[in-house]
């Protein structure tokens, strides 16, 4: 196995636009039948998110669904944040960017590190000597930090990881789908309704308070908030971890570097994050009016999707894209999206990451996988990159 190319990816939605190879925009047809734009060069992908012309507003009929799943207008829900355009989402960004901010999240550096060491502690304590890195480390990491910092009961934990999965599977049936959807929105709703009684501090508790002060008090919008921030907050970081752990494992000089200079671990973690660009889906949107990508015209109605996996491996933006290198130093990947709805919670995954990579390589020097990579379950059934399961051993 060429480890440069670790792992092997095709993007899941689409069966005619590979990661490595970014061209012009192109017409394609998704999975679901429906005929949409493509854009995978970093410069169109970056233009296609900053464009006003193009909506993310996920209700509209016309807007990029891979897999036949359609928001449901029937429901009358209002949008998510991701979901949202201008006006409306600019102040309903500001609302709760605050809590983001990278001094405020640095501060949970300490707790990150407790949690890390937590779970560290109790791995290494097996005497076999093995373990799935997944539910040992990478799964319950970040989703005990953003429980505690959203304020919701870690114990839980098992009901909304179940139904996230749900959710982000491309195998999981349209009435499963429903299901999970609103088991998640009616547990969400009761814990915002408790915390609105009596505000903790916490971020959902917080944002209670500011909405109040600020006269936009509105409980449906925080529900919405707090089922994103829930999902992304475990799924996504999880998921790099393995990934990250495995690249890292299969590239041991770059891994002795790390190990030798922490310092250099922030720089790993922008690299990771091009690599795997586990999100695509995130960026799909829709024209709202005529407008022109780079030469490309877009009618209004057309569907485009934004290939973010293929725009990290541009070669015209990162030179040997398809090569590992600690040492890039590139940031302007767009693996948290770009433009007004680049991800909200980037600076926690980055604490996350480095923090867990630096800790584990550290406390388990002899750390390997244990088995082939080539065996490894990957998910190609998910809307979000990852593994199922990745056996260690030490």
């Amino acid at each position: 196995m060429n480890v440069e190319n670790f792992p092997p990816r095709a993007c899941p939605f689409l069966d005619d636009v590979p990661r490595t190879e970014p061209g012009p925009m192109t017409r394609v047809t998704l999975r679901s039948g429906q005929e949409v734009w493509a854009a995978s060069r970093h410069a169109d992908v970056r233009a296609v998110l900053t464009d006003p012309a193009f909506s993310a507003d996920r209700a509209n009929p016309n807007f990029p669904v891979p897999f036949g799943r359609r928001v449901r207008q029937d429901q009358g829900l209002k949008p998510s944040l991701i979901a949202m355009d201008a006006p409306e989402h600019g102040p309903a960004r500001r609302l709760v960017l605050g809590e983001f901010t990278v001094k405020r999240l640095a501060a949970l550096g300490s707790r990150v590190q407790e949690i890390v060491d937590e779970y560290l502690d109790a791995m290494l304590a097996t005497e076999s000597r093995t373990a799935d890195l997944v539910p040992a480390l990478s799964l319950p990491v970040p989703s005990l930090v953003i429980c505690e910092l959203l304020g919701v009961p870690y114990a839980d934990h098992d009901f909304f990881q179940s139904r996230s999965r749900a959710l982000i599977s491309r195998t999981t049936r349209p009435e499963e789908v429903r299901a999970a959807s609103e088991d998640l929105r009616d547990y969400v709703d009761k814990l915002v309704t408790a915390k609105e009684a009596d505000p903790p501090d916490d971020l959902l508790g917080r944002q209670i308070v500011k909405r109040r002060e600020e006269g936009v008090e509105d409980h449906e919008a925080l529900v919405n908030l707090a089922i994103l921030l829930l999902i992304a907050g475990h799924e996504t970081t999880a998921n790099m971890i393995s990934l990250g752990t495995v690249a890292l494992l299969q590239r041991p000089e770059q891994l002795a570097e790390l190990r030798a200079d922490p310092s250099k671990t922030p720089g790993a973690v922008e690299e990771l994050l091009r690599e795997f660009t586990i999100a695509e889906f995130v960026m799909s949107r829709v024209a709202v009016e005529d407008t022109v990508v780079n030469g490309t015209e877009i009618k209004a109605g057309e569907g485009v999707f934004a290939l973010g996996n293929a725009a990290n491996h541009d070669p015209a933006v990162f030179p040997d894209p398809n090569r590992v290198d600690i040492h890039r130093g590139a940031r302007n990947h767009v693996a948290f999206g770009y433009g007004a709805h680049q991800c909200l919670g980037q600076n926690l995954a980055r604490v996350e990451l480095q923090i867990v990579f630096d800790t584990l390589f550290r406390r388990v020097p002899t750390l390997k996988v244990a088995v082939p990579v080539s065996e490894l379950p990957f998910k190609n059934d998910a809307v979000v990159y990852g593994l199922h399961s990745l056996p260690v051993s030490w």
